[in-house]
């Protein structure tokens, strides 16, 4: 004995499992794309630390060297 309303349920269930299937796959290559982008992000930061280490020895070396030079003029 089926209602009339038996066939509505069911496609209205196909719909909601392909609507879930559909939102499980969007997230899943959202959070791959959010992954990516914040391993490139650390990528770049890494890099401007690295250049900013260098920058920052070269700036020791000279600011010692001037104290070398300002010392040895004081005496």
């Amino acid at each position: 004995c089926l209602s009339p309303y038996s066939a509505e349920l069911s496609n209205g269930m196909q719909m909601a499992f392909l609507f879930a299937l559909f939102t499980s796959a969007f997230c899943r290559e959202a959070a791959k794309e959010c992954r990516r982008r914040k391993k490139e992000y650390i990528k770049c930061l890494e890099s401007r630390v690295a250049v900013l280490e260098v920058q920052n020895k070269k700036l020791i070396q000279e600011l010692e060297t001037l104290k070398d030079i300002c010392s040895s003029k004081t005496d």
